[in-house]
């Protein structure tokens, strides 16, 4: 299995099982932060965080803050794909995986600009 990223221009492959995916909340201008694993029943979404709260940013109820951070484990199935939208107000999304983080352009090899890029688990070559 890997994770996919699919644009208008092509699918990009990343052999990878686990991932962070970080963006910019774009009113607030703080970070957003979902730990994410490849399973065979889809995308899992493990963790979500926060830095502060704020407008359309509320942490649930069950959230605990964790060095400046509200953290929480979403209960959700495991998901197809995730389409992720680009407004172009706050920068854009950004993957991170074995200490490295890099944007969604970079890992595409191309500008996405104000397209939407769908995330999701594809079988490896």
């Amino acid at each position: 299995m890997s994770l996919c990223f699919a644009t208008a221009s092509g699918v990009k492959a990343l052999a990878l099982t686990a991932f962070t995916l970080v963006w910019t909340h774009s009113i607030e201008k703080v970070d957003w932060q979902e730990d994410w694993r490849v399973t065979p029943d889809g995308l899992e979404l493990v963790q979500a965080r926060v830095k502060g709260t704020g407008a359309g940013m509320e942490p649930p109820p069950e959230a605990r803050l964790v060095d400046g951070w509200f953290q929480w484990q979403p209960k959700r199935v495991p998901m197809r794909e995730v389409v992720l939208g680009n407004s172009g107000a706050a920068g854009e999304w950004r993957l991170c995986h074995d200490g490295a983080c890099r944007t969604l352009s970079e890992i595409v090899g191309h500008p996405i600009g104000a397209n939407v890029t769908t995330m999701k688990v594809c079988n490896d070559p």
